[in-house]
């Protein structure tokens, strides 16, 4: 596997999509009826689609640029002084004057599961102001919750050669955000969604049908399926104690994307998405939980089994 910087710079990656402020309470069981509960535990951070694929590519040793629109709120200055503190590239940021920056309340029960109450401001602009892919970029993650800023940087993208890789996990995902991916990525439940079949296989094929890209669904402890040149390939998950789940699917998206970019082979850059979600879930919170590059290979390492097979 290729190293994760190159001998100058580190791999450049652009993420545009979500971030959001994270309200989180750690619960034994989650809320049944209109009753009071109490937490164990309450955190507030930073959260999001894309924001949180972008820690994860600056914790893995990647340089992260993000594209992402917040209020001129108190949340949203939050929101932007904890990027730039962990060492995300803001220069893309569209702050909107009068707009609620997106918040969202997370609870977490005592077996790792999760439920999320989010709101997203419907004052909050979506169309994007003209700006340019940085120069050097090696990889883009585009997240489809935004779908009008995740087009215009991947029709730049693509003009340019650099690959491209698309978080799908939305119930109706557009044909237009479909052609420009490299890397088609879906949760089982989106993939059903925006395909009709609840079947692995056949989803896939059906959404090969929509994409030149690979491809890809997650399927949680079931590991994960792609399809390589019309083959169904899976790759078994790698064995944790599940603590959190929270920011996992953002975690294997970053770390995929910052693979990709740096040179690795779609089944390489897979198996190390995979490790760095897994070693996410083993600990509480999002991007707190965002594991460093020396984490994720001694997993790969110590799990060397946890390689694709044709199904």
């Amino acid at each position: 596997m290729n190293e994760i910087t190159s001998a100058t710079r580190p791999t450049r990656v652009v993420c545009v999509g979500t971030t959001t402020m994270d309200f989180i309470f750690a619960l034994d069981n989650f809320p049944v009826g209109p009753l009071k509960f109490r937490a164990k535990s309450f955190h507030a951070v930073g959260g999001g689609n894309a924001g949180t694929a972008a820690v994860a590519i600056q914790r893995l040793g990647g340089e992260a640029h993000l594209m992402a629109r917040v209020g001129d709120d108190p949340i949203g200055r939050q929101a932007l002084d904890e990027l730039r503190a962990r060492g995300i590239n803001t220069a893309l940021m569209m702050v909107h004057p009068g707009a609620k920056t997106t918040l969202a309340c997370i609870m977490i029960d005592g077996l790792g599961e999760r439920q999320i109450v989010s709101y997203t401001d419907p004052d909050l602009p979506s169309t994007v102001a003209d700006v340019d892919l940085p120069e050097g970029t090696d990889a883009l993650l585009a997240d489809a919750r935004w779908a009008e800023g995740a087009l215009h940087m991947m029709r730049q993208a693509r003009k340019a050669g650099i690959p491209i890789v698309l978080d799908g996990d939305i119930p109706v995902i557009p044909d237009a955000l479909l052609v420009l991916s490299s890397i088609a990525a879906f949760s089982r439940q989106a993939l059903a969604e925006n395909t009709g079949s609840p079947d692995v296989e056949e989803g896939l094929r059906r959404l090969a049908k929509r994409t030149p890209g690979v491809p890809v669904v997650t399927d949680g402890a079931n590991g994960l399926y792609w399809l390589d040149q019309g083959l169904l390939r899976h790759m078994p998950a790698f064995k944790v104690e599940a603590r959190d789940t929270l920011g996992a699917g953002d975690v294997f998206h970053g770390a995929l994307a910052l693979a990709i970019g740096r040179g690795d082979n779609v089944e390489q850059a897979l198996r190390f998405g995979s490790a760095a979600a897994a070693v996410k879930v083993t600990r509480f919170g999002g991007r707190e939980g965002c594991p460093k590059a020396g984490e994720v290979e001694r997993l790969l390492a110590e799990q060397p089994g946890t390689h694709a097979d044709v199904s």
